[in-house]
């Protein structure tokens, strides 16, 4: 996924995301067990989790049956640090995965443009 690094920020910070990546850093949970334990609403744990994907952040890492028959899927962070800069008017955002991957977002470490009234 290609953010910027305002938007890789905001990913890790948002309440939700930031009590999903928690939950799921030590052992697998599904959405259902987060969304009751974390007292995250159903939905939005569910926006969280696919955006999380899509940031490579957080996967799915098993299929399983519940007691009923019912396939639940159980999500574990893959997020292994997460470093927010601000440095010399700079906004940097650096993601170190499990696998051993870092992530910067921003490219190149440009600074984000913000529009500053006069």
């Amino acid at each position: 996924m290609d953010l910027d690094p305002l938007e890789a920020s905001r990913l890790v910070t948002d309440e939700y995301s930031a009590k999903i990546l928690v939950a799921t850093f030590r052992r697998p949970r599904s959405a259902i067990e987060m969304s009751r334990e974390y007292g995250i609403p159903i939905a939005a744990c569910y926006r969280r989790i696919h955006a999380l994907e899509q940031a490579g952040l957080l996967r799915c890492v098993e299929r399983a049956l519940t007691q009923k028959g019912k396939r639940i899927s159980l999500y574990s962070s893959e997020l292994k640090n997460a470093y927010i800069f601000f440095e010399g008017g700079r906004l940097r955002v650096r993601f170190q995965l499990a696998n051993g991957i870092t992530q910067d977002f921003g490219g190149d470490w440009k600074a984000v443009d913000v529009d500053v009234p006069q």
